[in-house]
């Protein structure tokens, strides 16, 4: 099959683990870069968040029509609620051309992880500890007692994954923000340079970022 551009970049992680953070230094320091590919989901959407922005946002019968018809990429449940990565919300940001970002779930990344139709570079982002993890969760204060539980234990599984060799092309430590970030950025810069002396066309333009 022919590569469709610069390879996909699929990020996981626990809930609380930092990921969206890195994501967004990533963004605002390679503006013209990274796309990012807007997932589905059942849930209902959070204080601030915009449908088609942050999720497209479905009812549960939209979301089975769709996977019946073959429209995603991977899909997976995770605390009691549907969530995908569509063919068109992947090709919409290749068309661009730009690296695709995917924010997926475990049982996504076990179905895209050998796909030869997007070869995609694997990142799992690590907490420093379920008692961190549960801390930045409370500090949120949009989980019950009951769906913080559910994400703690899901949390348990997500990283003995994530940590098991192998399954990722890297393990990113989030126990300092900056170092995280630095970790992740040379990483990605690194195979994306890679990419460049195979003839990938890659735009690596980068935006001066104070540190904080």
């Amino acid at each position: 099959m022919v590569k469709q551009g610069p390879r996909p970049l699929v990020i996981c992680g626990p809930s609380g683990s930092g990921k969206s953070t890195l994501l967004k230094k990533l963004f605002k320091e390679f503006p013209d870069t990274f796309g990012f590919s807007v997932s589905h989901t059942t849930r209902k959407p959070r204080p601030g968040e915009e449908d088609a922005v942050h999720y497209h946002f479905v009812s549960v019968e939209e979301m089975q029509a769709a996977i019946e018809n073959g429209e995603f990429i991977e899909t997976a449940v995770f605390s009691g609620n549907m969530y995908g990565t569509s063919k068109k919300a992947v090709e919409n940001v290749q068309q661009q051309g730009k690296v695709c970002v995917l924010d997926i779930e475990i049982e996504g990344v076990k179905q895209v992880r050998n796909s030869d139709r997007l070869n995609p570079l694997l990142v799992f982002v690590n907490p420093p500890s379920i008692a961190e993890l549960e801390r930045r969760l409370r500090g949120r204060q949009t989980e019950t007692e009951e769906s913080l539980q559910k994400r703690l234990n899901t949390a348990r599984i997500e990283i003995e994954y994530g940590s098991t060799p192998g399954n990722f092309d890297v393990v990113i430590q989030n126990n300092n923000l900056k170092q995280a970030y630095a970790d992740l950025r040379d990483f990605i810069v690194r195979e994306l340079e890679t990419q460049q002396d195979q003839g990938i066309n890659v735009c690596l333009n980068r935006v001066p970022v104070n540190e904080d």
